[in-house]
């Protein structure tokens, strides 16, 4: 008996590619370091805006209309005018290729400088400008142009957004820090140049963090006293600190930075701390006698006599502690950590008559 032969079933058609993740205004103008206000300007006047929009939705951009917005962001840093910036990103962008593209031949000297940066466009996002920033998050690349371009609105914005959103500890270590970091490596490698970049930078960040209201402080409770040794200008890292504790509720007295040392010790005297935070940037602010000086006064009456716990911060102490009852301190978070558990109990703070905490080591 013959078989019969049977039907090759037909080839599957293979389910369609998933479409990229679209992203809101505000997530797009954190990643490219623009305020939204300015996202919308940018498609009023120059119609860079999301190539497809759905009746009664909020914009929502597509990695394609993102890379117009990149190439537009590289030539406004560059120097270009935002119409003609937006005439290029709208005739060159990719729309999201699938592979890299093959390098084009190098244009010939003398070509004009927005074709230069619309054929060759940065690997570091921002153009040749941009700041070293490594494998970091997407706000970070957006508060790091904007630091470049000298937009103090938007960095103010993006921070204030890094803040409210992931909260101090997380925006300090993940966004905040490590821009600070590619400021200093990008100013170490050209010289003078991004000096006003820096500045601008920190007083944001500085102006950010004053703006932060403590929590009230429990009554008659020792506070920590914060300060930078003599000659140290570099406050934002203790800066940091201050207001979460303020935020924690844990009593602060911040003196800032180069505190002279005679003034550090009557501070210590005057306020009775149960802790002291001294920041030193670099090995030659920091000061081993002043610490063993200020780890060794003590108040309170004879036979209840009440030493603060020292916690020396910042790269430019060593790792041995030069005094005893003296910690180091590494990080924003573990410092926290440390300080909280240097806290004396609640119960202790409101009791009439307590005298200034003497805080073990």
């Amino acid at each position: 008996m013959d078989r019969v032969p049977q039907t090759p079933p037909p080839p599957q058609t293979p389910p369609p590619p998933r479409p990229a993740a679209a992203l809101s205004t505000g997530a797009v103008a954190r990643r490219l370091g623009v305020s939204p206000t300015t996202l919308r300007s940018w498609e009023r006047r120059y119609a860079i805006g999301p190539a497809r929009r759905e009746p009664g939705r909020h914009r929502r951009w597509t990695p394609g209309d993102i890379a117009r917005l990149e190439l537009m962001c590289r030539l406004t840093a560059d120097g270009v005018p935002p119409a003609e910036a937006a005439r290029a990103a709208l005739g060159g962008a990719p729309e999201a290729p699938e592979a890299p593209e093959a390098p084009e031949a190098p244009e010939a000297p003398g070509a004009p400088r927005a074709r230069r940066a619309e054929a060759a466009p940065s690997t570091a996002p921002g153009g040749p400008d941009a700041l070293p920033l490594g494998a970091v998050r997407p706000e970070c690349r957006g508060l790091s142009r904007a630091a470049v371009r000298l937009d103090a609105p938007t960095v103010a914005e993006l921070l204030e957004a890094a803040l409210a959103e992931d909260g101090l500890v997380t925006a300090w270590e993940e966004v905040i820090a490590p821009t600070l970091h590619a400021v200093g490596r990008k100013w170490a490698t050209v010289g003078e140049r991004y000096v006003e970049v820096e500045h601008l930078l920190s007083w944001q960040i500085s102006a950010a963090l004053h703006r932060i209201r403590p929590l009230p402080e429990p009554p008659r409770s020792p506070p920590v006293l914060l300060a930078c040794v003599p000659g140290e200008q570099h406050s934002l890292p203790i800066e940091a600190l201050t207001a979460v504790l303020g935020q924690r509720g844990v009593p602060a007295r911040m003196f800032g930075a180069a505190l002279p040392a005679e003034a550090l010790r009557d501070a210590v005297r005057r306020t009775g701390p149960r802790t002291v935070v001294l920041w030193s940037q670099s090995r030659t602010t920091a000061d081993p006698a002043l610490a063993r000086s200020v780890a060794g006064i003590e108040w309170g009456l004879r036979g209840a006599r009440a030493r603060p716990a020292l916690l020396l911060a910042g790269p430019g102490w060593g790792a041995d502690a030069p005094a005893p009852r003296t910690e180091r301190l590494y990080g924003l978070r573990s410092g926290l950590a440390v300080i909280e558990s240097l806290a004396p109990p609640r119960a202790a703070t409101g009791a009439a008559g307590a005298g200034p905490f003497a805080c073990g080591s």
